[in-house]
């Protein structure tokens, strides 16, 4: 890579640098450009004056390729158990993934209608674990488990996918992901949780009630335990609004009539209800007409409770801040910095709330929120301006490798051979009266 030699020289980073790193990373999400270069280019089209208030391109680059989530001898000691079952697979992010699940639990408390649900994040790294959903808009990726909130859709509990596993219990994956998350002793109890069929259990949602949890969710009718009788289901022709239920203390089967046939278990609801939703059927008459027909309060709740992880993936995919990346750690810091703002987002309008204040939308609160932490960042930032200024910046002769002759390399602005470079950069630019590289390209950094 031509730019290597360029950032040999490093110097250990401040916390305030880590500010000012993480203010660009939140920028470039509601602020975008084709190439991560380009906000710091000089000239009409792209003459950005924020990110070099904040951080010089060459320090942000560095960072980002120096950007580890763990350290080098735990990643050494982990990679010489690959092969065997102590080889912990996300290793590489295991030290900021406990502490932002950590933070996700101990700063919020969901209220009573909780959802569990996948979320894809977009890779297209080889590694391992990563999966493929069809139903998905994201289908390619690493898959997560996802504990939401039904009505603000704050992530309060996740876990990363990591592939068949030889722990997993005889209940299946779908099980085994519910009881991990639902974690009771940090959660507490009374909740009433909502799933789809990839989830829903008779024995799933008998044990969620030894815990004192309510459960509802869509079901496979092939499910072990689903009641195997025909003698009270639906008819083909039945129309739209027709209910069938069995009951099998605690567990309530509901089969409803709509489009297409639906099917719901519960351990909350009761099979009958007042309330009605607003349909088109045909009358006797062949003519097509808006009629009310009945819905089960399990359907109903549950299409008013399910979409906590999708309310939750969409506020992160307003202003996503993943960047491209060959690293797939890199791909996680990303997504927990995503996760990480719009947590915060939430628990800023609950706040809101109880002040009797309007919030403001999430935009301008990520915009706040880039100010302030580039105002946190300030001093260092300060620091490297006055350090660039007393760099003295003289030019060269390329000196050949292994011998004192002078050699050639590419221009790192036209990529002309050129015999000079910049002693202080270590960059191979041309100096000539035609062509000012050197000059040129130190003014685009801003030196």
């Amino acid at each position: 890579m031509h730019g290597q030699s360029a950032y040999r020289a490093w110097t250990d980073i401040a916390l305030q640098d880590i500010f000012s790193f993480l203010a660009l990373v939140i920028y470039m999400g509601f602020a975008k450009v084709p190439s991560l270069t380009d906000y710091w280019r000089r000239g009409k089209l792209y003459s950005l004056p924020f990110p070099k208030s904040v951080m010089t391109g060459k320090k942000f680059f560095s960072i980002i390729r120096a950007l580890h989530l763990s350290s080098p001898e735990e990643d050494a000691k982990n990679e010489g158990k690959r092969g065997t079952e102590e080889f912990d697979r996300l290793g590489k992010i295991k030290p900021l993934y406990t502490e932002i699940r950590d933070a996700c639990r101990q700063n919020y408390q969901p209220g009573q209608h909780i959802a569990i649900d996948e979320r894809m994040v977009a890779s297209k790294a080889r590694v391992s674990f990563k999966q493929y959903l069809k139903s998905k808009p994201v289908r390619w990726g690493y898959k997560l488990f996802v504990l939401a909130d039904s009505k603000s859709g704050y992530t309060w509990d996740f876990f990363v996918y990591e592939g068949k596993s030889s722990q997993a219990s005889k209940n299946g994956l779908s099980y085994d992901s519910v009881m991990t998350l639902l974690d009771t002793s940090l959660l507490g109890t009374g909740y009433k949780l909502y799933v789809d069929n990839f989830y829903t259990s008779p024995i799933l949602f008998r044990d969620l009630l030894k815990k004192k949890v309510s459960a509802c969710g869509t079901i496979r009718t092939n499910r072990q335990g689903y009641p195997r009788t025909t003698e009270n289901t639906l008819d083909s022709r039945a129309p739209r609004g027709s209910i069938r239920w069995i009951r099998e203390d605690p567990l309530l089967f509901v089969q409803w009539k709509d489009t297409r046939d639906v099917f719901i278990c519960s351990t909350m609801h009761t099979a009958h209800g007042e309330e009605t939703v607003e349909r088109r059927v045909k009358d006797d008459t062949g003519c097509w007409t808006m009629k009310d027909v009945p819905v089960p309060p399990a359907i109903k709740d549950y299409n008013r409770h399910m979409g906590g992880v999708d309310l939750s993936d969409a506020l992160i995919g307003y202003y996503e801040v993943l960047h491209k990346t060959k690293k797939w750690y890199k791909t996680f810091f990303y997504h927990f910095v995503d996760i990480a703002v719009v947590n915060a987002f939430i628990l800023y309008k609950g706040q809101c709330t109880l002040k009797a204040k309007i919030p403001m939308h999430q935009k301008a609160f990520r915009e706040t929120l880039v100010l302030e932490l580039a105002e946190a960042g300030a001093i260092s930032t300060e620091r490297e301006e006055e350090s660039r200024k007393e760099t003295h910046h003289r030019l060269v002769h390329i000196v050949a490798s292994g011998d004192k002759t002078q050699g050639r390399l590419k221009c790192r602005k036209c990529h002309a051979k050129t015999a000079v470079k910049c002693s202080t950069c270590d960059v191979p630019l041309c100096f000539q009266p035609q062509r000012d590289c050197y000059n040129d390209w130190h003014k685009e950094q801003g030196q």
